[in-house]
């Protein structure tokens, strides 16, 4: 489940990042606003769930993950947001769409896992 609600992750205060890191540090902050754009959509209807909010996240957490693909550190705050994302759904409602589960896997095991499961295209010869 993941640790930070939306409170703790804005509150959380960072040291000035040098220039280079700017285009890093937006994108970790869009995760973020999404994901707390998506709890608070998620507590508001009880009746559909807000898929397109989630998509929302899911897209800004892909394109962080792309930018630091080769970095050693990861921002605590969308590490926070993303680790046992899967499990957070799955207890949060009973009924979450398959597409939201899968993509959740999916986003976890870019983050910490280092491989997309829907990996496709350099695969080794004879394969």
């Amino acid at each position: 489940m993941p640790a930070a609600t939306c409170d703790t992750l804005k509150r959380a205060e960072f040291p000035e990042e040098s220039m280079k890191d700017s285009a890093k540090t937006r994108l970790a902050t869009a995760v973020v606003e999404s994901w707390c754009t998506f709890q608070e959509a998620l507590s508001k209807t009880k009746r559909a769930y807000p898929l397109p909010k989630f998509l929302s996240f899911a897209d800004a957490a892909r394109r962080y993950i792309e930018a630091i693909r080769h970095d050693q550190l990861v921002r605590r705050d969308v590490a926070s947001a993303i680790s046992g994302l899967t499990e957070h759904l799955r207890l949060e409602r009973k009924r979450v769409p398959g597409r939201v589960l899968y993509e959740a896997d999916r986003l976890e095991c870019l983050m910490f896992g280092g491989f997309d499961p829907e990996f496709e295209g350099d695969e080794p010869p004879g394969l």
